[in-house]
C-alpha cells in the first residue's frame, strides 16, 4: 500500500467504528422535514457557545490526533464526551491504543438500516473500456469514494481497463467522475489527489476527460488549511476546522504535503453534474437544493462560497454537505430523490458518502473474523430503484468501486 511522506505502513482492520457522524451532520436541513437519525440519539448540548478552543502542537515527528484537541472544543463536536472510549481504526486520527477520552464511533453514531427491499448489483471487470455511446461519446464510469486508498484505487482504475499497468490513462475518450473524499481515514491522500489531477490532463489529450465533484473531507480540508483553530458558529457551541478535521480522520502526512495547487484544484470543483440521465454529486441529502435550483446555479454558490473565504460560510457549507441518509426511508426517501431529480435533471442519482456496509446492514467485528467483514461486491441500488450508493467502504475493509453506467438492467 502506497504510504505519504515518512509514514509507517497502515493496516486497515475489520471493524466499522471508524466511521461517525458528528453532531452538526445530525441537524436537519431547514425547509425540510426528514429525520434521518433516531431520536434516542444525544443532541447538542444546549449551552451557550464555548471559548475558542486550542490545540497542544504536536511534534513534528508525530501524528497529530484528537487529544490534542481541547476539551470545549470535543465537547461542541462529540456530546458523548467523558464517556468510555472505544478502540480504533488506523485510518483515525490517534495513535494505536491511545484513543482520546470521549471519542466512542460507534453504531450508535451511524445507526445500521436492515431493509429487506434493497439490491446489491455485482459489477463485472472489463480488460478495456466498452465502444463508445451512440452520440460518439465514450463510455462513462464513476468512482466511489477513495479516502487515501491509492493501491486500491490504481488496482480498481486498472481492472476497468481505464489505466495501464504504469497508472496512465488508457481508456481514449472514455468519460470518468469520481465522486469525490480523496483524503482523510487512508494513508495517501494527496497521493490521490495528485493521481487525479494527472490522470485529468491525460485523459483530455487522449480525447476523454476525468473529472472529480466536491466531498465533504475536500471541504474539511480545505477548512482546516485555511483557518486552522479559528472558531466558527457551528450550532452546538465553539468549533474549528482544525478539530474537525482531526475529529473525521484528517492526517498529519496529508497536511504536510498540501500545496497550493491542491487547494486550488479542490476549490474549483463542482458540487453536482448530470450525465446521461445520471444526478451525480457525493452526498446523500437534498440540503443541494439550498444552494440553486440549477446545476449551475449550485455549483457557482459552492464556489462563491469558497472565493469569499469566509470560515462561518464554509463551515454552513461543510456541514450541510456531511448530512446523509435522506434517500434510505421506504416512504420518504424515494420522494426525497424525486425532488432533486425533478429540480436538476436526470434519472437517477448516483451519490457517494454514506458507506454501502451501513445501508445493507452489514456490521463489522474488532478482530475481524471470518465472515464478519463487510461484503461490497458492487453498488448499492435503493430508493424504488432511482438511488445508486457508491462509497464501497474501503476504509472498513469494504470495496472501491469503480463502475461503468448505467448498470446492468
Amino acid at each position: 500500500m502506497t504510504q505519504g511522506a515518512g509514514q509507517e505502513p497502515v493496516v486497515r482492520t475489520a471493524t466499522l467504528r471508524d466511521f461517525r457522524v458528528p453532531p452538526y451532520a445530525r441537524v436537519p436541513v431547514q425547509g425540510h422535514t426528514t429525520e434521518p437519525f433516531p431520536s434516542d440519539a444525544p443532541a447538542p448540548p444546549a449551552t451557550a457557545p464555548a471559548p475558542a478552543p486550542t490545540a497542544t502542537p504536536a511534534p513534528a515527528d508525530a501524528t497529530l490526533h484528537l487529544g490534542s484537541v481541547a476539551p470545549a472544543a470535543r465537547a461542541a463536536y462529540d456530546p458523548s464526551y467523558g464517556t468510555p472510549a472505544a478502540s480504533g481504526h488506523p485510518g483515525n486520527a490517534y495513535p494505536d491504543d491511545e484513543p482520546p477520552e470521549g471519542y466512542t464511533p460507534t453504531e450508535r453514531d451511524l445507526p445500521v438500516i436492515n431493509r429487506g427491499d434493497t439490491l446489491q448489483v455485482p459489477v463485472a471487470t472489463a480488460p478495456r473500456p466498452a465502444p463508445a455511446t451512440p452520440d460518439g461519446r465514450g463510455p462513462l464510469y464513476v468512482v466511489g469514494d477513495v479516502h487515501g486508498y491509492l493501491d486500491e484505487l490504481l488496482e480498481a482504475l486498472r481492472a476497468q481497463g481505464l489505466i495501464d499497468e504504469h497508472g496512465h490513462w488508457a481508456a481514449g475518450n472514455a468519460r470518468l467522475w469520481f465522486l469525490g473524499d480523496f483524503t482523510d481515514r487512508g494513508p495517501d491522500g494527496i497521493g490521490v489527489i495528485d493521481l487525479v489531477m494527472r490522470l485529468s490532463a491525460e485523459a483530455a489529450a487522449a480525447g476523454g476527460y476525468c473529472k472529480a465533484l466536491m466531498g465533504n473531507h475536500e471541504l474539511l480540508l480545505i477548512g482546516a488549511k485555511r483557518f486552522g483553530d479559528t472558531p466558527v458558529n457551528s450550532g452546538a457551541g465553539t468549533a474549528t476546522f482544525q478539530a474537525a478535521w482531526l475529529l473525521n480522520g484528517g492526517q498529519k502526512h496529508d497536511m504536510d504535503r498540501l500545496q497550493d495547487m491542491h487547494l486550488q484544484w479542490m476549490s474549483r470543483l463542482d458540487a453536482v453534474v448530470e450525465e446521461d440521465g445520471h444526478l451525480l454529486l457525493h452526498s446523500d441529502t437534498t440540503a443541494y437544493l439550498e444552494y440553486g435550483q440549477t446545476v449551475e446555479d449550485v455549483n457557482d454558490k459552492v464556489h462563491e462560497i469558497l472565493n469569499r473565504n469566509d470560515a462561518d460560510e464554509v463551515w454552513d457549507l461543510f456541514r450541510k454537505f456531511t448530512k446523509r441518509f435522506a434517500f434510505r426511508d421506504e416512504a420518504a426517501g424515494p420522494h426525497a430523490v424525486q425532488e432533486l431529480l425533478g429540480t436538476y435533471g436526470g434519472s437517477r442519482i448516483v451519490h457517494g458518502h454514506s458507506p454501502i456496509p451501513y445501508l445493507l446492514g452489514q456490521v463489522g467485528t474488532e478482530d475481524g473474523e471470518e465472515g464478519e467483514r463487510p461484503v461490497v461486491d458492487g453498488p448499492h441500488v435503493y430508493a424504488d430503484g432511482l438511488a445508486i450508493a457508491m462509497d464501497g467502504g474501503v476504509t472498513m475493509a469494504g470495496k472501491l468501486l469503480v463502475v461503468q453506467l448505467p448498470l446492468p438492467a
